[in-house]
């Protein structure tokens, strides 16, 4: 397949080019468009030969549910049965990086949402992915534009390098502002919500509005057996770096030590700031990655994915990297961070 490369502004849209990317939407193909989380693979969400087409370009099990994304709020009452705890969360949110699972239509195919009674929808706060749903005139299904399992891509050259040859049209719309994907929440009968996946909308800003969270096992915990993936995330090893990825919770004197010993010939190491000089004068054979400030969650989550992408060219032994805390958007940071490491954890 011959994949079109189409450049915008989001500040200066040019509609020709949406119009033409919105046809190739309608026309039951992929296009991949850039969000404030990650870059999404997109195709009309009503059309599941389309769907299904996603699944293949990805290497998708079809177990693994997709987002169905939409150009305002109000047009999750056509997809989905809405509600009023859905209204207060789009009202405080939306157009943003949240996704809300609620029942499903019979407008949205059982391929969309992995044989699920529901479906998860979100309203990206992406100008361009909102003029692109908008031209398209459906809702685009969306996953992110990356071989599945492997880290989420938040530029134009990570969409490339996965899927130039695997799809219709590339929309190069620059770095993606917050670079982990939205968070996802589940609205339980008794007007609470589950949250499934952590993202910029943290536990503290849904309770600030009033809502009750409860975080679900698989947030921090492996999925448990037979349990079903209720929104992506959840099931399968993701975001992970071909070589091994370990996680080190300790001081930054015990995690020299223990890299010291590892024995591995080629060690990469994703470190603070803060400890950048020091591990250099202690490490110098391992290749060290800024991670960001110790406390600046959301450069970390900004860098994590293009690090962990610029890691994977290395061709690493071994890549380590610190333990996050799980509060605020640290939790969105551990859940990634330990699915990639596929729960690889060491105390020192």
């Amino acid at each position: 397949m011959q994949t079109k490369q189409l450049k915008l502004d989001p500040e200066r849209i040019d509609g020709e080019l949406i119009a033409e990317a919105a046809e190739v939407i309608r026309r039951g193909c992929l296009v991949v468009f850039p969000t404030e989380t990650v870059y999404g693979l997109g195709a009309d969400a009503t059309n599941e030969d389309a769907v299904k087409d996603i699944f293949r370009a990805k290497g998708r099990p079809g177990d693994n549910p997709l987002i169905i994304h939409v150009a305002s709020p109000d047009e999750a009452a056509k997809y989905t049965e809405t509600c009023e705890l859905y209204y207060r969360i789009a009202e405080a949110f939306m157009p943003g990086p949240i996704t809300v699972i609620l029942p499903s239509r019979d407008n949205i195919p059982l391929a969309t949402r992995a044989g699920l009674p529901t479906v998860a929808v979100r309203c990206p706060e992406n100008k361009i992915a909102r003029a692109l749903i908008s031209a398209a005139g459906v809702p685009i299904a969306a996953p992110s534009a990356n071989l599945s399992g492997s880290p989420s891509p938040t530029s134009f050259k990570h969409v490339v390098d996965d899927m130039n040859g695997r799809c219709d049209v590339i929309i190069d719309g620059g770095d993606c502002d917050f670079g982990l994907e939205s968070t996802i929440v589940k609205i339980d009968g008794d007007g609470a919500v589950t949250l499934l996946r952590p993202g910029r909308i943290t536990v503290g800003d849904l309770e600030s509005i009033g809502i009750t969270v409860r975080v679900a096992d698989a947030v921090v915990d492996k999925l448990g057996e037979g349990e079903v993936a209720l929104s992506p995330g959840m099931k399968y090893r993701h975001y992970a770096p071909g070589a091994e990825l370990i996680l080190l919770e300790g001081s930054r004197e015990a995690c020299a030590r223990y890299i010291k010993g590892v024995g591995k010939e080629r060690v990469a190491l994703i470190s603070h700031t803060d400890d950048v000089e020091y591990y250099k004068g202690e490490l110098p054979t391992v290749i060290i990655y800024d991670f960001g400030l110790r406390g600046d969650m959301a450069a970390q989550a900004h860098r994590l994915f293009s690090i962990l992408r610029s890691a994977d060219k290395e061709d690493f032994d071994l890549i380590l990297a610190p333990l996050p805390e799980k509060d605020g958007i640290g939790l969105a940071l551990y859940n990634r961070m330990i699915r990639a490491a596929a729960h690889k954890i060491i105390r020192l």
